[in-house]
């Protein structure tokens, strides 16, 4: 489904991805591990097109995506979430979900003057996949409460909910557990299964949560100095020296990584580039 090569991210003469690849097949849950700075976060950009790589390809179900947009690789089924939920804050839960669904007719001006009928039935079908979606996620309880008020996981379940709403082929889920309680991340795994066994979602999913990896994941890839250093299943990756290192041994390379990724020249010449792409 998705096809990565020798992807490289240059931010001046620091390499936070370099020569990255790695293959992710349909019906997969691939969990993606490693080290702070070993280049995840950014993999993720490139993939979903907020970043352009430096030199590298990126294919999705045949096709090479490198040069597209975000938005046209979202209209073709790819879609990321945050590690911090984007929700619309002063939108309820169902609006949030009803604001998804690209090339709604009561976008067009014309259509609600001389096609009010059709519009009317089309945010009705919206609505009841929204309602839907919300009872799916366990959420129906906060559907007409404003997004902003609601709790990290409940957020995060609705950022899931939203990629939901786009029938996404393979959704990029960044750092699902961070600032969820127990409780509810337990649902979120379910819901992750579910959609996943059930639904025919494929996953890439970025977390250092490792009860949740090994729950979910298969196969699980970890980088590190931007690059993949091993791909196997959990136990495998896990008991690999290599990976020991990389998260333990605390190496001059691997510190030398981490400061130079929040160098604050790198991080502006980042900015410069993510401002680029929203012009």
């Amino acid at each position: 489904m998705l096809e990565v090569d020798g992807l490289v991210k240059a931010f001046g003469g620091f390499h936070a991805v370099d020569g990255c690849t790695l293959r992710v097949a349909k019906g997969e849950i691939l969990g993606l591990i490693g080290p702070n700075g070993a280049g995840k976060t950014t993999l993720f950009n490139l993939v979903a097109g907020a970043l352009q790589p430096t030199a590298g390809t990126i294919r999705f179900l045949g096709e090479d995506i490198t040069a597209l947009p975000t938005d046209a690789r979202f209209h073709k089924g790819l879609v990321r979430t945050f590690q911090i939920p984007h929700e619309f804050h002063n939108l309820t839960a169902r609006e949030n979900l009803m604001m998804v669904p690209p090339r709604q007719p009561g976008e067009n001006l014309f259509a609600n003057w001389f096609a009010a009928g059709k519009v009317r039935a089309a945010e009705e079908a919206v609505r009841q996949k929204a309602d839907d979606t919300l009872a799916f996620l366990e959420l129906t309880h906060v559907a007409d409460e404003r997004a902003g008020n609601l709790s990290g996981g409940q957020k995060k379940l609705l950022e899931l909910g939203r990629t939901m709403m786009t029938d996404a082929k393979l959704v990029l889920l960044d750092e699902p557990a961070a600032g969820v309680n127990r409780t509810l991340l337990r649902k979120l795994e379910e819901k992750i299964l579910i959609l996943n066994r059930e639904r025919g979602y494929t996953f890439i999913l970025i977390e250092h949560d490792m009860e949740m990896i090994e729950k979910l994941c298969a196969p699980v890839v970890c980088m590190a100095e931007g690059k993949v250093l091993i791909q196997g299943d959990f136990h495998t990756v896990r008991s690999d020296s290599r990976v020991l290192e990389a998260y333990l041994g605390e190496t001059p390379t691997a510190v030398e990584r981490e400061a130079a990724e929040h160098d604050p020249k790198v991080e502006e010449l980042r900015e410069q580039e993510l401002h680029r792409e929203d012009l």
